[in-house]
This record gives C-alpha cells, structure tokens and sequence, in this order.
C-alpha cells in the first residue's frame, strides 16, 4: 500500500494515482535488463530505452508548461517562452530519446522526473491548480496538466508491460486476482 498520507479533494486523489505510476513505472525499468533497453518489437517503434526517456521528458515538458523551468542541467539554451519554448523543449526530448541509452541513465532520468513532479504537484496549492493557462491553443488548467501527465505516463507504462511480456518476462509485481497469482 502507499506510504502516502492521504489528503482531502483532488490533490490527494491525484498524489496517490502518482503514488502508483510512480512505483509500477520504475519497477518496469528495473525489470528490463539493461541489455534488452535497445529491443523494439519492430523498426517504426520506440525501444525500451526510448519510452522510457519520453515519458520522463514528457513529465519535464508539462511541468515547464505549468511554470515548472525545466531542467537547466538538461535543457540548456531553451528559448525564455511562447511557441518557440515548447518547440525548443519538443526538439531536447527528441534529441534525449536518441542519445540517454544506458539503463543506469535512464531509470535516473526517470525517477528525477517524477520526484519534479511530486514536488511540484505538493508545492502547488488549489488556486494554482485552477490557474488557467493556453495549451495547444486551448484554454486549460494546471490542474488538466497534471492530468495529462498522469495520462500520458500510464499510457506507456501499459506498452512497457506488453513490451515484457513479448520478452517472456512477466509484470515485476503479482497479480491482485487470486486465481492468476503464481502459486509458486
């Protein structure tokens, strides 16, 4: 169960969602041997390395979106604002999903990610969350961003657990029905 103290509203329903994104995404890249982190079920997909970058870069995308900077360490000579911003951010992941290979590196990237994103989650209180802000050209709220970057990291973590089934390697947690939990 979550070591999360669990709090009223949203924010506590968000923090626990996070709670468990947080700990199923990390334990699928540690599951992944680092010598199947360049595997791709085909030439038109992301390797396992790759996914995993996108989705911490993706995290660091959104949380900047939010007014979360971010990265300096990372994304160096980012364009201040505007379009040009999120494009300059859009170009770094891609260049990020090409080069950050080795498992070490990538499962770090990962959990910094989501700490940022735990942090900034808990800092924001409910009149930043409704804070509205222009996203692809739509109006929005902090609070829809943060959505989406729980979303978005879910989405992954099911191709990651597809992505260890067609390597014969089963999801690094039992399954909470008990007629399909490994009777050992």
């Amino acid at each position: 169960m979550s070591s999360i103290p669990r709090i009223p509203g949203f924010p506590g329903e968000f923090l626990w969602e996070l709670d468990i994104v947080e700990r199923q995404i990390t334990a699928l890249a540690d599951a992944f041997p680092g010598d199947k982190y360049d595997w791709r079920p085909d030439s038109t997909a992301r390797s396992v390395s790759e996914v995993f970058v996108h989705v911490a870069a993706g995290i660091f995308m959104l949380l900047d979106v939010t007014g979360v900077a971010a990265p300096k360490e990372i994304y160096v000579r980012l364009p201040s604002d505007g379009l040009e911003r999120f494009v300059g951010l859009i170009r770094r992941n891609d260049e990020l999903e090409k080069t950050v290979r080795e498992k070490a590196d990538v499962v770090g990237l990962l959990r910094w990610s989501l700490a940022s994103a735990r942090r900034s989650f808990e800092q924001a209180g409910e009149l930043e969350l409704e804070r509205r802000l222009q996203f692809f050209g739509e109006e929005t709220s902090i609070r829809r961003i943060y959505l989406r970057l729980l979303a978005h990291t879910h989405e992954h973590m099911g191709q990651m657990i597809a992505y260890l089934r067609v390597n014969g390697i089963g999801a690094p947690w039992p399954d909470w029905r008990p007629d399909r939990r490994d009777k050992g």
